[in-house]
C-alpha cells in the first residue's frame, strides 16, 4: 500500500487534529516544548476540529492548521507549510496574534488572556541558522535574561535541515523519532523499529492507514497535492513571464541607448535581437 504523505497539511490534520488523537498530538508537542523546557503536558484538548470539505482541501491557499488547549489554558497552534509562500515569518505572527486575541471578550481584563505558542512546521529555509528547531520570545535587547512575557512563543521546524543531519537520535529525542516517521520515503524496517520504541507514533501510524483505506479520504489528499502542485506552477508561470517580460525590457533600453548614438538599425537588431519593425517603433 502506498505510504500517505505524513506532513501533506491535510492529512497531517486528519492524523494530529480529530477528536481521539490526543494521545499522538500530546506525544508531538511535549516532543517539540522539551526544548524550552516547558513543564511535560498531561491532557491536551483539541480545540477546533475543521471539517474538510472538498471546497477547503481544494483552496490552494486556505490554512488547514490545528488548534488545541493545554491543562493550563494554554493555546497551541501548529500549521505545516512545506512550500516558501513567502512572508514566512509576518505569517506566524499573524496567525499567533489572532489566535491571542480570540482569547478576550469584549469587556474582559487581559489578564485573561492565554500564552499562545504557535508551531510552523517547514520544508524551507524561514529561520536563517544552522539548527533544524529554533524558538522566539520577547527579549530585551540588551538584557537576555529579561523576559517582556512568556505569552508569546514561536517554533519553527525545518524538516529540511533536519533530514540533512549526518546522524539522528532516535532513541533518546522523541522529535528525532516524529521527524523521522514524518519522512516519506522512510524504510519499512525503520518505521518498525520507531513504532516499537513508541506508542504514540504506532497509534499515528495506524490512524495513517486507516486514512489510506478511505476513499474520501484518498481523493481529498489527491486533490490537496493537485492544489498545491498548481499553485507552485501558477509562481513558477507568473516568475517565468516576469524574467521574460525583463529581458524584453532590458533590450528596449539597450536599443533605444543604441539609436542616440546613431547605430544603423541591422546593427541594432542584430546586437539586441529585436526585429526592424520593433527597432523602428521605438
Amino acid at each position: 500500500m502506498h505510504r500517505l504523505k505524513p506532513l501533506n497539511d491535510f492529512i497531517f490534520g486528519k492524523t494530529f487534529g480529530e477528536k481521539g488523537d490526543e494521545e499522538q498530538l500530546l506525544s508531538l508537542l511535549n516532543a517539540i516544548l522539551a526544548k524550552t523546557k516547558h513543564k511535560k503536558l498531561v491532557r491536551i484538548e483539541i480545540v477546533e476540529h475543521r471539517t474538510f470539505t472538498a471546497e477547503v482541501v481544494g483552496d490552494k491557499t486556505s490554512i488547514l492548521d490545528i488548534r488545541a488547549a493545554a491543562e493550563d489554558g494554554t493555546r497551541i497552534n501548529i500549521e505545516v507549510q512545506l512550500r516558501d509562500y513567502g512572508n514566512m515569518d509576518r505569517r506566524s505572527l499573524f496567525y499567533w496574534s489572532r489566535e491571542f486575541a480570540s482569547g478576550l471578550d469584549r469587556g474582559d481584563d487581559y489578564s485573561r488572556l492565554a500564552n499562545v505558542i504557535a508551531i510552523n512546521i517547514v520544508n524551507f529555509e524561514a529561520v536563517h541558522v544552522d539548527d533544524f528547531h529554533t524558538v522566539f520570545h520577547l527579549w530585551e535587547d540588551t538584557h537576555r535574561d529579561c523576559l517582556l512575557t512568556d505569552a508569546l512563543e514561536i517554533h519553527f521546524i525545518d524538516v529540511r535541515k533536519f533530514n540533512a543531519l549526518p546522524e539522528k537520535n532516535i532513541k533518546n529525542d522523541p522529535l528525532h523519532r516524529w521527524l523521522t516517521f514524518f519522512d516519506q520515503n522512510i524504510s519499512e524496517d525503520l518505521l518498525k523499529e520507531l513504532m516499537n520504541m513508541d506508542a504514540a507514533i504506532n497509534k499515528a501510524n495506524e490512524k495513517l492507514t486507516f486514512l489510506a483505506n478511505d476513499k474520501e479520504v484518498l481523493r481529498l489528499y489527491h486533490m490537496r497535492e493537485m492544489a498545491q502542485i498548481d499553485y507552485n506552477s501558477g509562481i513558477k508561470k507568473a516568475k517565468d513571464e516576469g524574467k521574460l517580460e525583463g529581458k524584453i525590457e532590458g533590450k528596449i533600453e539597450i536599443a533605444q541607448n543604441l539609436l542616440k548614438m546613431n547605430m544603423p538599425h541591422d546593427q541594432i537588431a542584430k546586437a539586441t535581437g529585436l526585429t526592424l519593425e520593433e527597432i523602428n517603433g521605438l
